[in-house]
């Protein structure tokens, strides 16, 4: 088949990718390809560290220290905390909310780590960074850091001129910083050879909702710097620097985003969504410090499609995009949550479930709640639109097939949620052209929830996520179906790992609202691609599924032991 392509198909990174994405499926009479088993001698460290780097601890906040976290409810309104000055004590509790470990569990001589960003496996593949310039009441040298999640501490990677990165970030609103992610691809690849990559932006994708989140406790704003050109990232993270990764596994440059405390009255400010390439440039010479450490003695295969798809959909182009700031926006009316209740604690106690009851059913004003949630009001501008996507500069691409299974009040059955009312058309232009799209009994007005097909859909829903229970025991489970083909072709291959970003990001609001409602959820990267699709007769490769997910009543593992998160440190706040 290769030798009927022309050169320019084989080389076009949209073919490329794509021929990533077909070859990367699991069907029912395969998987993707990996190694088979798990090769517990050279399971990856969890935890990267710099060796000869200066470590600048954070302190260990209890909830009642200050910044203390407000309600849950309270995050959603853009003027519903007081912002905080960036110190050690505020990036203390970023850093918590965003990356830190959340548990230890134990099972008999076993112990892990949980984090308050999910991970496929809990195998973490994202490392954070952070770009601070002298501020004042920051105890801190101005550079580049790598967050150290274990030790909750600060590695100082490279010492920047304080002036330096004052140019730098002049475009931006007053104590702006910068923070970063990266992913180790070898982390997923160990268990789950080529579908890795996907995995690894499913993760980015959460990071950026869990900074952002940590972010609004603080009533700090944050935007995804997307203008950014890739190599400017690396150039700014380090990760380019090879003499730093000798004898580590590399890091991949995902992403930035630019943070700070939110300035009241400062609508009408002209935000980039980008830096200046040459003055990111200009703060990077400097002395460089550390070593990355090894994180397995030994990499047996090596997934060479992994880094074919890494080159394909490397962003060459600045794209020099800015945005007006809004005034303060409002959350919609209605919560399903107790006010009272802090969005430390929903943040601290998100767990993946790992099975349901099969009973626990869900009201539907709660449901309804849930999806209002994950909808970006794509009338209103980026900065005026609800938090957590006033930090994502693109109308969604994402939608939800959705399969209702315990909703009082909703009959169970197939239904479609378009996360852009505009898209209705094309999307219906994309399924079978028998399905019923009638709008959900019920429904709030200004979402558009669609009903496609009634009937009992646990079944169908369990053999399409690889067989696995916890799909039709929940209460509902759905994929999530990203605008793919026509979108990659519009605007590049590049485009790729920003549909799983959405889709990490859309994880990350479920998550936490499936906490706040008093049930739990859990992300499924294994799903068969191509029967999902057949659910509703996609045409092509107009639209696939990326992700799936879950929510219901949990089952409780007696067998583990929850641990607090830093017991193995002594210091305190």
């Amino acid at each position: 088949m290769e030798g009927n392509r022309s050169a320019e198909e084989r080389t076009d990174p949209v073919d490329q990718i794509i021929r990533y994405h077909l070859q990367t499926k699991h069907h029912f009479n395969r998987y993707a390809r990996a190694l088979g088993y798990l090769d517990w001698a050279n399971q990856p460290d969890p935890f990267r560290r710099y060796d000869g780097t200066q470590l600048t601890p954070l302190p260990l906040l209890s909830p009642e220290h200050v910044p203390v976290s407000p309600s849950y409810s309270a995050i959603f309104v853009g003027d519903g905390v007081s912002p905080h000055p960036v110190t050690l004590d505020s990036l203390s509790r970023f850093f918590e909310f965003a990356l830190a470990l959340s548990a230890w569990k134990r099972a008999g001589e076993s112990e892990w780590a949980l984090r308050s960003n999910p991970s496929s496996g809990n195998l973490h593949p994202t490392e954070g960074y952070v770009v601070l310039p002298s501020l004042e009441g920051l105890d801190a040298r101005p550079g580049l850091y790598h967050y150290a999640p274990k030790e909750h501490a600060l590695e100082l990677r490279a010492e920047m001129s304080g002036d330096a990165l004052a140019s730098l970030l002049r475009p931006f609103p007053a104590r702006a910083f910068v923070f970063g992610l990266t992913s180790v691809h070898w982390r997923e690849a160990w268990k789950y050879g080529e579908r890795a990559f996907r995995y690894c932006h499913h993760d980015v994708g959460h990071a950026i909702g869990t900074a952002r989140i940590a972010a609004s406790t603080l009533g700090w704003q944050a935007v995804l710097l997307d203008g950014c050109d890739q190599n400017t990232v690396a150039t700014l993270l380090g990760t380019h620097r090879a003499e730093d990764f000798a004898h580590g596994e590399p890091e991949h440059p995902d992403c930035l985003l630019a943070v700070w405390p939110r300035v009241p009255d400062a609508h009408h400010t002209p935000v980039p969504l980008f830096l200046d390439p040459t003055a990111v440039k200009e703060v990077v010479q400097t002395t460089w410090r550390g070593k990355a450490n090894r994180l397995s003695h030994d990499h047996g295969v090596h997934w060479d499609i992994i880094d074919t798809a890494a080159e394909s959909t490397w962003k060459t182009q600045t794209n020099e995009v800015t945005i007006e700031l809004a005034p303060a926006r409002t959350s919609f009316d209605g919560t399903a949550s107790d006010g009272r209740v802090s969005a430390g604690q929903m943040i601290r106690q998100r767990r993946s479930a790992v099975a349901f009851d099969a009973a626990t059913s869900i009201a539907a004003a709660t449901f309804f709640h849930m999806l209002h949630r994950v909808m970006p009001r794509v009338e209103l501008a980026q900065s005026a639109r609800p938090m957590p996507w006033d930090c994502w500069p693109y109308s969604p691409a994402v939608h939800l097939l959705l399969f209702v299974h315990r909703i009082d009040g909703l009959a169970p059955g197939l239904y479609f949620l378009a996360r852009d009312p505009n898209k209705v058309a094309f999307l219906q232009g994309a399924m079978n052209a028998e399905l019923t799209w009638q709008l959900a009994p019920g429904c709030p007005e200004d979402l558009p929830l669609y009903w496609l097909l009634e009937g009992d859909a646990k079944k169908l829903a369990v053999q399409v996520s690889c067989h696995q229970d916890i799909a039709g025991d929940s209460a509902f489970s759905l994929g999530m179906l990203a605008e793919f083909e026509g979108l990659l072709r519009e605007r590049g291959a590049w485009w790729y790992p920003r549909l799983f970003w959405e889709s990490g990001l859309l994880g990350q609001v479920l998550y936490l609202e499936a906490e706040a409602a008093g049930v739990r959820a859990t992300g499924i990267g294994c799903f068969f691609d191509d029967p999902v699709h057949e659910i509703v007769a996609v045409k092509g490769l107009s639209l696939q599924s990326l992700y799936h997910f879950t929510i219901g009543g949990p089952v409780e593992d007696r067998r583990l032991m929850t641990l607090p998160p830093y017991r193995h440190l002594k210091r305190h706040a």
